[in-house]
């Protein structure tokens, strides 16, 4: 077997993914993924830690994502407009993967433990949000409740996603339509509590 092939990564995280959908996580091993995959067990552990990093291992890439598109964005933007963008930008990261996601969705939800790690996960998105706004020099409070919005709407988008093929490559789509459900809910129960005060 080679000891060096193209694309191993990817061809680890598709192997462990059909793997985890047939037979269920527990009950696949490393040696299988590998084997899968047409690599070895050395290789694996190159590239991941252990099998729940093959559905994790993104997670730092996406905080990346929200960290750089937070701070790049024109100095003239509202903090929502910031949050906007950054949300629009971890939907383009997904987009790509359609597939792998919906798989990946599957597996963790069937799985309580994996399930704890992805709200752990969305947990730390909520802080990288955070503290990128506040860098920025959004105060705190805005920026903490903009961090804990930001995840929440992306999640709301990302769940319709995976949900139906039918919005294969509109994730970044389905993100501004949550936005704009907030931005409504908002405006309206802005109104209401000003006609209330008259």
């Amino acid at each position: 077997m080679a000891r060096w092939e193209p694309d191993a990564r990817g061809r680890l995280e598709r192997a462990a993914l059909e793997l985890y959908s047939e037979q269920g996580f527990d009950q696949t091993t490393v040696a299988e993924i590998a084997k899968r995959a047409g690599l070895t067990k050395r290789t694996f552990f190159n590239h991941f830690a252990d099998k729940p990093e093959v559905l994790f291992w993104g997670h730092e890439v996406l905080r990346e994502v929200y960290e750089t598109s937070i701070a790049d964005a024109p100095a003239s933007a509202t903090p929502l407009d910031v949050l906007a963008a950054a949300l629009q930008a971890a939907a383009a990261l997904h987009e790509p993967r359609p597939e792998l996601i919906r798989r990946r969705h599957v597996v963790i939800a069937a799985h309580p433990a994996l399930q704890e790690r992805e709200h752990l996960k969305r947990a730390t998105v909520a802080d990288t949000i955070t503290s990128a706004l506040h860098r920025r020099g959004i105060d705190e409070p805005t920026a903490r409740l903009l961090g804990e919005i930001g995840p929440a709407v992306f999640k709301v988008a990302y769940d319709r996603w995976v949900a139906d093929a039918a919005y294969d490559g509109r994730l970044g789509e389905l993100v501004a339509d949550a936005l704009g459900s907030l931005a409504e809910v908002v405006t309206t129960s802005a109104a209401r509590s000003a006609t209330s005060l008259l």
